[in-house]
């Protein structure tokens, strides 16, 4: 569990401080052009981790139509809304608002995915939503609650994306990764050029540079921590990243630090806190199944062997024999079990 909240929490870092960096490019460029090279700097980032190790040809295929919906709305959709909300809120509350991918994260995986949470990730989403409500109430401008509902819808599509790229462990996080920013970011960037967007090259620059950063390096943790810690715990660790973007904004992009900003960083605080401690102990049964996923042999549940004695972290196909046992466990690749 540590192991992942640390790749959570490294992706929360890198994701926090993109939102202030992207926002004056948000105003200054295409939306769909800034979505595109945020992703081709991801793809970028990822390339040679992703070349090194090919995908099996038969994952892609067991995996196409979940990887489909990954790259559609987390790598096409949710950039571009993101891109559109930036334009009419301030870094700050941009960042603060992203908090809801939290939300709604743990909304899909309990619904959709029947994905176990728990009393502590219920409370702890529930003070994110109230630090949100601060956000926009009363005192909010109709400009900033707009672009409040685009980042929302934004979130969404990520927090669609969370749930089945927790679950899609045939591919590693940089295959999911380089698919999202090369199919998705390239027809964003088509597509902003069709529109007639004509960045400079300082623009083009930084944003592929933010990109490389705050998705592909960020994506790519994020996945690898998701499938050790399930998809609502690792975004309950990723819903940090929205305080370290109102930070910088605050203090390298000099905007004001508000009452309803500072209530609101409270709320998500306390209820990050909360669902950081969401383990639980039951007897359960794992099935004999053949699987490929990234693994360790000191875990519990690898203890297959390898003629060279090899026991660090690697990914190869490898077989689970039947096992009942009981000890402390999230929703991660063996734990996905009804309660």
């Amino acid at each position: 569990m540590r192991r992942g909240i640390t790749r959570a929490g490294l992706a929360a870092l890198l994701f926090g401080a993109s939102t202030p960096f992207a926002a004056p490019l948000a105003r200054e460029t295409n939306p769909f052009m800034l979505a595109g090279l945020l992703y081709l700097g991801a793809a970028l980032a990822v390339l040679p981790s992703a070349v090194h190790r090919p995908p099996d040809p038969a994952a892609l295929r067991r995996g196409g139509g979940r990887l489909v919906v990954a790259v559609v709305l987390g790598g096409a959709v949710g950039p571009v809304l993101l891109a559109l909300g930036l334009r009419r809120t301030s870094a700050a509350d941009a960042s603060l608002l992203l908090n809801l991918e939290l939300v709604l994260t743990v909304v899909v995986a309990a619904l959709v995915f029947r994905e176990h949470v728990g009393r502590r990730v219920v409370a702890g989403a529930a003070l994110v939503t109230v630090g949100a409500l601060v956000l926009t109430g009363p005192g909010a401008a109709p400009e900033m609650r707009v672009g409040a509902l685009l980042i929302a819808a934004a979130c969404l599509c990520w927090a669609l994306d969370n749930s089945v790229t927790a679950e899609l462990d045939e591919l590693a996080p940089a295959h999911l990764t380089l698919a999202k920013g090369l199919v998705a970011g390239g027809a964003n960037t088509a597509i902003g050029l069709a529109a007639g967007a004509s960045p400079s090259t300082g623009t083009v620059a930084a944003a592929l540079v933010i990109g490389a950063l705050g998705y592909g390096a960020s994506i790519t943790l994020w996945v690898a921590g998701a499938r050790e810690l399930g998809a609502a715990r690792a975004q309950v660790v990723f819903a940090t990243a929205p305080f370290l973007g109102a930070v910088i904004a605050w203090t390298l992009f000099g905007e004001p630090v508000t009452a309803a900003a500072v209530a609101a960083v409270l709320a998500a605080g306390a209820g990050v806190a909360l669902v950081t401690r969401s383990d639980h102990a039951h007897e359960h049964v794992h099935p004999a199944l053949v699987h490929d996923h990234e693994h360790t042999h000191d875990d519990g549940h690898h203890d297959h062997e390898h003629p060279d004695g090899f026991r660090g972290r690697h990914q190869h196909p490898h077989e689970h024999r039947e096992l009942v046992h009981a000890h402390p466990h999230v929703p991660d690749v063996h734990h996905r079990h009804e309660h």
